[in-house]
């Protein structure tokens, strides 16, 4: 799987290289502070990617989630589980940006 990463993001830590790193870092602490293991962390922050709309979030944690072991059936199986709570038309815009991926 390609490690691309995207252009906005590429620019952001140009630009505001402190900023970024210290966003990263906040990122690893708050992994690190509980039990959760990481494909599950980020099928998580997948699942919070899509309710908030971000396409892009959504790209990067599908990817992220398959780097740490998730399977294409635990990745869609976890958008899902998010019809009751976000409703059907989120929830196939959401599966439409992980089958960017996945597909």
């Amino acid at each position: 799987m390609s490690k691309k990463i995207s252009k906005h993001y590429e620019m952001v830590k140009e630009y505001h290289p402190d900023y970024l790193k210290a966003v990263e870092s906040l990122g690893e602490v708050a992994k690190k502070a509980g039990p959760i293991d990481g494909k599950t962390a980020q099928l998580i922050q997948l699942a919070a990617s899509v309710a908030c709309k971000s396409e892009g979030a959504v790209h990067s944690h599908t990817k992220r989630a398959l780097e740490a072991g998730a399977t294409k059936a635990e990745i869609r199986h976890s958008l899902l589980i998010l019809t009751n709570t976000l409703g059907f038309p989120n929830v196939m815009a959401g599966l439409t940006w992980v089958n960017d991926i996945l597909d």
